[in-house]
């Protein structure tokens, strides 16, 4: 079976910075994988070398088992079939929550107004905040906002999914629905990459969890032994300084 993720010796440097240090990590179709770790480990840089947002300096990412770091490959192309969500919403305030869920669909996957819009209500409904459509970005909160960006995702019918700490923009009561949704999301079998700072959610929802520090990754496996049992000093410290002591 091809992995829908397979990233090989991945170097990443910003001048002399060197971000990530020979990565080695598949993610199987259907999977929840979480990577966990410290500000500055090279999570998010992961992430956006995945889909090529940061070009690696060094090493291969397939996704699906087509190469994007082959320099012929259409990126756009491949892209499609990835959806995106980051910290920031990234919405155009000057677009309904309808519109902003549909312009991608016109301009990339050229569906016609008509269907782009049956799409995107029905993306916006599955949400949960159908009833925004006509709301623009600043008349939403920041977890409503997040979840149009979801839906915005969803819309493009992406084969797999990354989230680079979709909730740490968040505030605190927002957050729970923006997990409900990527629940739902895993439990349809949406193949996820997810960036987290939420350990209840890594541990329930995710199949592994990656531990990173200092570009490198430490510890990879099921929940229960990553959080719930972690092999490595590094891992444990980490842990003690993020979990309440009830959820040790």
């Amino acid at each position: 079976m091809t992995h829908a993720i397979e990233v090989r010796d991945l170097h990443k440097y910003f001048g002399d910075n060197e971000v990530l240090k020979g990565i080695d990590f598949t993610v199987e179709p259907g999977q929840v994988v979480c990577v966990i770790g410290p500000s500055g480990s090279g999570k998010s840089t992961l992430l956006r070398c995945v889909n090529l947002l940061e070009q690696p300096t060094k090493g291969q990412v397939f996704v699906h088992g087509r190469e994007l770091t082959d320099p012929d490959v259409d990126i756009d192309a491949a892209r499609r079939h990835i959806g995106m969500v980051f910290q920031q919403f990234n919405l155009f305030p000057h677009m309904t929550a309808l519109q902003n869920v549909m312009i991608a669909q016109q301009r990339v996957l050229k569906r016609s107004r008509k269907e782009a819009e049956v799409v995107a209500r029905e993306n916006l409904a599955k949400v949960g905040v159908g009833d925004k459509c006509d709301s623009y970005p600043a008349q939403l909160s920041g977890g409503q906002q997040q979840r149009v960006a979801i839906a915005r995702a969803l819309a493009m019918n992406p084969a797999l999914m990354l989230f680079d700490e979709p909730t740490s923009a968040l505030d605190p009561e927002l957050v729970g629905d923006v997990l409900t949704v990527m629940r739902k999301l895993a439990e349809e079998g949406m193949t996820m990459l997810v960036v987290t700072h939420e350990m209840g959610f890594a541990r329930e929802v995710a199949d592994r969890v990656v531990f990173m520090d200092g570009g490198v990754i430490v510890e990879d496996g099921p929940p229960s032994q990553v959080i719930g049992a972690p092999k490595h000093e590094r891992t444990r410290t980490f842990l003690r300084r993020v979990l309440h002591p009830e959820e040790r």
